[in-house]
């Protein structure tokens, strides 16, 4: 008799707040400390839960007693890896519809089986803003070159150099802050992610710098980072990791934070005022340790009436874009 497949639904979410000047991604742990944590997640119930965003609310609040401001569907991961044998016959195939998550500050936890970490422990060459990092020319291009080599023709060897090249800004190709999906997907398929190694390999570089996640949640945040560092320039979506009076340096900072990039300010400035996203609330900061700042907010009313673009990223080297 032929294994039978059962299709399992799976909700998992990518939790962003902001703490200081770092991008946070809410992550879990098992009792089992050896295994690498992972992205909240739990089974969708079709009797209990009307949608899967009520769904993915009702699991991340039990999972860790957080209440999410905003949500959106980010993609639905059905790699074959997710296949997993039950019982004598059975195998199930879990499907997860991702969600992407923000909530305006870092909330308290639960218990310790949660955490925040920084996504930069797990893209650490994702961040351009003191310079290019030098994981990528010490580490990543050296070890895609061997990979690159080791293809069996050259009509294969040049479309991964042309890969490598476009992905991480090499011999002269310019960064592009929306390609960590693609990023990642490279670095897997060439045996630089230990998570690779679920994958039929037998043998897979694993001193690649960046902490893995369970299975394919760092796939996940992956897609969540493109979204999000793309939505902002197109969709207000920043205000929703900010309090709700800041500063123009806190916004130019939590925007640099995300896309990974240092922004050239009076260029930014002068592109935020033409959208009149923000107001003057007629209140300073005092606690900048200088010249008191102006506190500013979302013109929320504003962009609903005009629909007004998200933020503009002039950045401030050409480098990258």
């Amino acid at each position: 008799m032929p294994d039978s497949t059962v299709i399992a639904i799976e909700l998992s979410a990518v939790v962003i707040a902001m703490e200081s000047a770092t991008p946070t991604v809410l992550l879990t742990r098992t009792m089992d400390r050896c295994r690498a944590p992972m992205l909240p997640a739990g089974d969708f119930d079709p009797r209990h839960h009307r949608t899967f965003e009520l769904g993915l609310r009702d699991r991340v609040a039990h999972q860790t007693g957080l209440a999410l401001d905003y949500v959106e569907q980010l993609y639905t991961f059905g790699d074959q890896d997710r296949l997993q044998p039950d019982a004598p016959g059975e195998i199930t195939r879990h499907i997860s519809i991702g969600h992407l998550g923000l909530v305006s500050q870092q909330q308290a936890l639960r218990d310790e089986q949660t955490l925040w970490a920084s996504w930069y422990d797990h893209f650490p060459w994702e961040d351009y803003r003191h310079g290019r990092p030098a994981i990528i020319d010490m580490i990543i291009a050296p070890a895609l070159s061997r990979w690159t080599n080791e293809a069996p023709d050259e009509a294969t060897r040049e479309a991964r150099r042309q890969r490598a090249q476009l992905a991480f800004g090499l011999n002269g190709a310019r960064w592009v802050d929306t390609r960590v999906l693609e990023r990642f997907e490279l670095l897997y398929e060439a045996g630089l992610a230990p998570e690779a190694q679920h994958h039929d390999r037998a043998e897979v570089i694993t001193t690649l710098p960046g902490e893995p996640l369970m299975s394919d949640h760092r796939r996940i945040l992956a897609t969540a980072m493109d979204r999000l560092r793309g939505k902002l320039r197109y969709r207000p979506v920043i205000f929703d990791l900010l309090p709700e009076h800041f500063t123009l340096s806190q916004l130019q900072l939590t925007i640099e934070a995300i896309i990974g990039c240092r922004l050239h300010k009076q260029n930014f400035r002068r592109a935020l005022d033409r959208t009149g996203l923000v107001v003057p609330t007629g209140a300073v900061d005092t606690t900048t340790g200088g010249r008191p700042a102006e506190r500013f907010r979302f013109c929320r009313e504003q962009w609903r009436q005009q629909m007004a673009p998200g933020v503009q990223t002039p950045l401030a080297h050409s480098e990258y874009q």
